[in-house]
């Protein structure tokens, strides 16, 4: 895991990538939108964001619970994915945005998710996802890499929160969610919804870490363009959301 100093060097980044980029703002809000469209909110319980960064989801859900590994002014509580101090049945809709490449142990993240969740309560993820594009951006143009190569750790043990290395593979939501022998890793939950996005405007505005590739006032014309490319994923897609119903 990233210590303290590393991460809020992270977050004071992106923090100055956020207030210089309009465009990058206006991105997430609508990155945001597709998530609250498939967020069932009117099932009694709390909305949790884990792995929350810099609390821009607050924006667009308010009553949202933003948590991180560690404090912020923004962040309500802290929180660690494979143990969780929420009770059983509690939470209505659980996000993750950009978080699910970063769990080591998957499945054992999982099992907490089941535990905290109500009855059809969701998990909704958002996350890098793998095409011509997608392979070409996340592979060679970002530090974490896709990690395609890297076994994903399917196992369920008992994780020690104080002894966890840093881990990313921005590939395995894509791995982990297409690929049917990671199938039985998901038998609390059924796969409600996936959609591969094409989200070249995100890719062109250089995210958090690189420079904007075109004016802002662009933006419009290159939503009218990725909703053509919307329809080639397998070249184009360069963002995943998946969502899951506890059963």
């Amino acid at each position: 895991m990233r210590n303290f100093e590393q991460h809020q060097a992270e977050i004071q980044a992106n923090l100055n990538y956020w207030e210089q980029k309009p465009v990058l703002r206006t991105i997430y809000d609508d990155f945001y939108r597709l998530i609250i469209e498939r967020a069932d909110q009117t099932i009694e319980g709390k909305i949790v964001e884990i792995g929350s960064g810099i609390g821009n989801l607050k924006k667009l859900i308010p009553n949202c619970i933003c948590t991180d590994v560690f404090n912020n002014p923004w962040i309500d509580q802290t929180e660690n994915a494979y143990k969780l101090s929420f009770k059983d049945d509690e939470i209505s809709n659980l996000i993750l945005f950009d978080v699910w490449h970063h769990l080591e142990f998957p499945v054992v993240a999982i099992n907490e998710f089941q535990r905290v969740l109500t009855k059809k309560g969701r998990i909704l993820i958002f996350e890098p996802c793998t095409s011509l594009l997608g392979d070409i951006v996340y592979g060679l143009f970002h530090p974490e890499g896709l990690g395609l190569f890297k076994k994903i750790n399917t196992a369920s043990i008992d994780v020690d929160l104080n002894n966890l290395s840093y881990y990313a593979a921005q590939g395995n939501a894509s791995r982990f969610f297409f690929k049917k022998k990671y199938r039985s890793c998901l038998s609390g939950f059924s796969i409600l919804y996936i959609e591969k996005i094409a989200a070249l405007a995100y890719i062109l505005s250089g995210g958090y870490s690189k420079k904007q590739l075109f004016p802002d006032k662009y933006y419009p014309s290159l939503k009218k363009i990725e909703s053509g490319l919307q329809k080639m994923p397998a070249i184009f897609a360069t963002r995943l959301l998946v969502v899951l119903e506890k059963i």
